[in-house]
């Protein structure tokens, strides 16, 4: 699997151990410099579509860069520009010579704008705003230019707090509207509310300034690479130390801590929530709202104080190896002060994983799994993973006596390629999954060489805008095969691209620089078993089904640079044997579709989400605001009925879930809200439907006609 790019990467590791190469050496102490070597390199050597180091390329970095430092061109002036357009057709250079100098003068002058920038907005929110002057605020930046003067720098913050401030000061006299007939209500004038609402506006400000001032330079070299990165393509990205930790436990769904969700807030980091089965959760002693002062370690005499501490730092001194412990001084809601020591462990965010629940229709039983990710861990191969959990979960089901399984892919933006062709494999007896290729070489088939199938009955896949990478590697070969029937979006988000991570610490010989991270870039492009490609296309429902985000531009074919659909030769696979008639079965989803009231309201409301976020320019006039935030409000109340429809069905928890939900309120609570939003869901309700038609019309499974 994969050989021309592991033979690439054996020789990257090779080359780095080494750290010999003809014309380059890699163990410059500067990590700046050590940085742009790796990246480069990799870029150059491994990526699927290189690109030239040239003029063009620099520009795109110049533009990147910048737009994502100041996005909404409220740091910057066109002087500042000016400096900054002498750099733009230099950076390729800069690059290959692994320079930073565009990175430092951009750096440091965005630093000194932002310092700038909190006196004006304090100074811009110490008076009141007139809302009866007839003025706009424009927020789309591609439709404003930068500003020529501190003066205009003012009046652009002015009113983007001032439409920010209209907003409290709005809701803040409809709450008082609200309150008005009762007889203990005291009233305040327009002028205290006013003021009640700048003051909000200057509180959130703050705590954004709080994230912005743990910043370190570091931070922003990280996304002056990535501006780099993503002019190759949207899915070539560096990964900072801290960046890549909490990559590996979302991929995985597991870390080595205590178990606690935290935030920061001004200077203060909190408890926001015990995660369910932690150390902390059985402990029993951390409560959510609990301020962190210091932390210690078990071994260690003096604790370390976090107030003040980039929250990140902070979770490195908490989070360690299973086993051990730490000290958490903490400051209690009731304001008291105490030491507590917790225990560290293995933490599995159960949110990550498969779960399954069992419904009752038309006398009939079927199942349903949610599969968040294609989840496994790179670290240890034995550990929990997609595949297994999918497997296990569809036994379980089998044993109450399952007729038909929905598979939810919505919202699952991909994972492990492994686990997809494994979970493929538990619905066919054997053949190809998916077909990958690397730039100059041969395409690869990967297969499920496994006879067994796990699951022969009838199958619907649920998909939707956000069903991205290996979801769509899964609902395709199940579409190509005529496994299952595929309902959801018109179609899938559309990435046809393979990535590999690379440890930039294990390439690098005598690294005394600490942790530098990893690399995630492009080196293949996967393609469907009949030969086409999922790049900007997608997977494209057997039966569509509106949704809010059906006209929003959501997928990869919106993003700036994805690389192009294509198509390569179909592999030899055997359609699965069934004397199901799938195009009748398809035809009267469709049919009920259409004739649904609910999908037809659906379809209205997408229409009007489009235009509301289409809407750019905004009135400062509290009139003005007033009567369009009213008619929106009213057209809004068209679809309240969309929330408030629920079905017939009850979706239970399965056996083996019972025990656990007896000791475990919160996992017990997470599994009855799921069970309400199935109830709630007429996607899901239309999928049961299908496989409702399926198992009436289901005579046999086996093989047929093998397709060429």
């Amino acid at each position: 699997m994969k050989r021309n790019l592991n033979i690439f990467l054996l020789s990257v590791f090779v080359a780095f151990a080494s750290c010999s190469f003809t014309t380059k050496t890699f163990d410059d102490p500067n990590k700046d410099r050590l940085l742009m070597q790796l990246i480069t390199y990799l870029l150059e050597q491994g990526h699927f579509q290189p690109k030239d180091f040239n003029d063009a390329l620099s520009k795109d970095v110049y533009k990147r860069f910048l737009n994502r430092v100041d996005p909404f061109k409220h740091y910057f002036y066109k002087s500042d520009l000016q400096k900054f357009k002498e750099f733009e057709l230099e950076l390729d250079n800069q690059i290959q010579n692994y320079e930073v100098q565009f990175f430092d003068l951009v750096h440091d002058r965005l630093v000194q704008r932002i310092q700038e920038s909190k006196a004006i907005y304090t100074d811009v929110l110490e008076a009141p705003f007139n809302y009866d002057i007839d003025e706009t605020f424009q927020s789309d930046p591609e439709k404003l230019e930068f500003v020529n003067s501190k003066k205009e720098m003012v009046d652009r913050w002015r009113k983007q707090l001032k439409l920010g401030t209209l907003s409290n000061y709005h809701d803040l006299i409809s709450e008082q509207s609200a309150k008005a007939e009762d007889a203990d209500f005291i009233p305040k004038t327009k002028g205290e509310l006013e003021a009640e609402a700048r003051a909000s506006t200057l509180k959130n400000l703050k705590e954004t300034d709080v994230y912005f001032d743990d910043l370190r330079r570091d931070d922003w070299l990280a996304i002056y690479i990535n501006s780099i990165a993503e002019s190759f393509d949207p899915h070539t990205y560096y990964f900072a130390p801290q960046d890549k930790d909490r990559f590996d436990a979302s991929m995985s769904g597991k870390y080595e801590g205590i178990g606690a969700r935290l935030q920061k807030k001004m200077d203060e980091i909190s408890i926001t929530e015990l995660i369910s089965g932690g150390s902390a959760w059985r402990q029993n002693k951390l409560q959510v709202g609990d301020v962190i002062l210091k932390v210690r370690q078990e071994d260690e005499n003096e604790a370390v104080s976090v107030v003040g501490m980039r929250l990140d730092d902070a979770v490195k001194l908490i989070k360690g190896p299973k086993g051990s412990k730490v000290i958490l001084t903490l400051k209690r809601v009731d304001g008291s002060i105490e030491d507590l020591m917790i225990p560290r462990d293995e933490i599995e965010l159960e949110e990550t994983y498969a779960k399954s629940s069992i419904v009752k229709k038309d006398k009939r039983q079927f199942g349903v799994i949610n599969l968040p990710k294609f989840y496994i861990s790179f670290e240890d191969v034995n550990s929990r993973n997609a595949t297994t959990d999918v497997k296990r979960e569809i036994q379980r089901l089998k044993n109450q006596g399952m007729d038909g399984l929905v598979l939810d892919l919505r919202n699952n933006g991909g994972g492990s390629l492994k686990t997809v062709v494994d979970i493929g494999g538990l619905f066919i007896q054997q053949g190809p999954i998916v077909q990958v290729r690397s730039t100059g070489s041969d395409r690869e088939v990967l297969r499920d060489r496994d006879q067994s199938v796990e699951w022969e009955g009838p199958l619907v896949i649920l998909v939707n805008e956000f069903s991205a990478s290996a979801s769509e590697i899964l609902a395709a070969a199940m579409q190509d095969y005529k496994r299952a029937i595929i309902i959801g979006s018109q179609q899938t988000y559309g990435k046809g691209t393979v990535q590999n991570i690379i440890d930039l610490n294990r390439m690098v010989h005598n690294n005394t620089n600490g942790d530098i991270g990893a690399f995630k870039f492009t080196t293949q492009k996967y393609y469907r078993i009949n030969g086409g490609s999922t790049q900007l296309e997608g997977v494209k429902s057997d039966v569509v089904v509106p949704n809010r985000y059906t006209y929003l531009d959501m997928g990869e074919k919106d993003q700036d640079n994805p690389l192009p659909w294509d198509e390569i030769q179909a592999a030899s696979y055997t359609l699965w044997d069934s004397s199901i008639d799938y195009e009748l079965m398809i035809e009267r989803s469709r049919d009920r579709m259409q004739k649904s009231p609910q999908m037809k309201l659906i379809d209205e409301n997408a229409k009007w989400i489009k235009k509301v976020q289409s809407k750019d320019l905004y009135s400062l006039s509290y009139k003005d605001y007033s009567s369009e935030l009213e008619q929106n409000e009213t057209e809004s109340k068209r679809f309240d009925v969309l929330s408030d429809y629920e079905s017939n069905l009850s979706f239970e928890s399965l056996p083996c879930e019972l025990p656990i939900m007896e000791k475990d309120s919160v996992f017990k609570k997470n599994r009855e809200r799921w069970h309400e939003t199935l109830k709630k869901d007429v996607y899901m309700e239309e999928a049961l439907n299908v496989l409702s038609d399926l198992t009436m019309n289901s005579l046999g499974n086996g093989l047929s006609a093998l397709k060429d």
